[in-house]
């Protein structure tokens, strides 16, 4: 690639991050524009034109978010993203209804926004129970049903995970919390416009949507909030009373147009971006897989989103391999989570051994990524586990048929 990466000429890594952040769409810069320069006014200034414009072109986007998940305009709640929609749904909530209602319930594997979301509310005196995965890493739905109790307010369970791409049964779930009467949350930051979601079919009664995850801005997002049965929340920040009086602030025309146009691109391109990543993702993991042994791939085969690949390579350090692909951009983990040392709290609660946790690369694949792109990340990831097991003492253990579990290890 052409484009410098630090000004001096040398080329940037390709970008196999998508589960990070996506490029944005020429389409959803098209539609940006004209509110970046020439429709500038205050969407909430009844009094001109210039306002009005504003207004009209939120709306739209309004519509755009609303259509692509099968609800009504007025259910969409524009925010700063999924971290803002997942706290104002916990959150709002729960002390909403703390009256008669002091108990959630969520997932170990859950982004972090919502899991520090929960244990802000048990700082606040709520019980929050948090259920284990299974080794594939999709919930136990009669360990979901069991966990429930008389005053339980809220499920929060993610549709697709950022870091292994699992795909839970949402619709079972949605049906279960609806036979109880218990509102269910989805954060969907890594699934709306990537797989069909429909909030009455699922039952959903909150769900939180991010920009920047599907080919739109960056600090915008949603939240939808079911009107009928209606959710009530209590609002984060106070203000001036936009949006319904549930999240107070100028809305950002530009970037809300934003969203709302990257949604409607979604519409338009899912079924074949779908098909797409999926040839890309089999490829992937299909060459890999038969030039390297000891692999592993995290979370469930079958129900999940082919474009987020999270492999583990046995006998070789994680952070390692990512230092020798420094021409393609990948993580080891969720970005919100990869600069501590730690291995992934994901790859834990579904049981991944320590060592094998900290060999796991994160592979992205999306709506611009090319065939010539899989294909050098994988002849360059072949390479380098080649060459870094290589110089591993374990490996060499491994190939003369010693046990590694067997070895009782000497501490200095």
């Amino acid at each position: 690639s052409g484009r410098s990466g630090d000004g001096v000429g040398s080329p940037r890594p390709l970008y196999m991050d998508v589960q990070a952040t996506t490029p944005l769409d020429p389409r959803v810069l098209d539609s940006m524009l004209p509110y970046l320069t020439a429709y500038y006014g205050n969407p909430h200034s009844r009094t001109h034109a210039y306002g009005w414009e504003s207004e009209a072109a939120v709306e739209r986007a309004r519509r755009q978010v609303a259509d692509l998940i099968g609800a009504d305009s007025r259910e969409i709640i524009f925010t700063s993203g999924a971290t803002e929609s997942n706290n104002m749904a916990i959150k709002g909530v729960a002390r909403f209804y703390k009256s008669r209602k002091k108990h959630l319930i969520t997932t170990q594997t859950e982004h972090k926004c919502v899991l520090d979301s929960c244990r802000a509310l048990e700082a606040e005196g709520f019980r929050v129970t948090y259920l284990p995965v299974k080794k594939n890493g999709l919930i136990d739905l009669k360990e979901l049903e069991a966990a429930f109790q008389p005053d339980t307010s809220l499920v929060s369970v993610m549709t697709v995970n950022n870091e292994i791409g699992v795909k839970q049964p949402v619709q079972d779930i949605g049906q279960i919390c609806r036979a109880r009467n218990v509102f269910f949350h989805t954060d969907a930051a890594q699934a709306i416009g990537k797989i069909p979601m429909d909030v009455n079919d699922m039952k959903i009664d909150l769900m939180s949507i991010s920009g920047h995850k599907i080919y739109g801005p960056k600090g915008v997002g949603a939240i939808y909030v079911r009107r009928r049965p209606r959710v009530r929340l209590e609002p984060l920040q106070s203000g001036g009373g936009q949006e319904r009086g549930l999240r107070s602030g100028t809305v950002p025309t530009p970037l809300a147009v934003g969203l709302g146009a990257a949604c409607e691109v979604a519409q338009q391109e899912m079924e074949y971006d779908h098909k797409r990543i999926s040839q890309l993702a089999e490829r992937l993991v299909t060459k890999i897989m038969s030039e390297v042994p000891d692999v592993v791939m995290n979370g469930d085969r079958e129900h999940r989103y082919p474009g987020c690949i999270n492999l583990s390579f046995a006998y070789v350090e994680g952070e390692s391999l990512l230092m020798a692909l420094k021409d393609v951009a990948l993580s080891s983990g969720s970005a919100c989570t990869s600069a501590s040392l730690e291995p992934s709290y994901v790859l834990r609660a579904i049981g991944t051994d320590e060592d094998l946790a900290h060999s796991s690369i994160r592979f992205g694949i999306g709506r611009f990524t090319t065939e010539e792109e899989v294909d050098y990340t994988v002849q360059k990831c072949i390479q380098h586990v080649k060459r870094l097991r290589e110089m591993s003492p374990l490996w060499e253990m491994v190939q003369d048929g010693i046990d590694l579990k067997s070895i009782k290890w000497t501490q200095h």
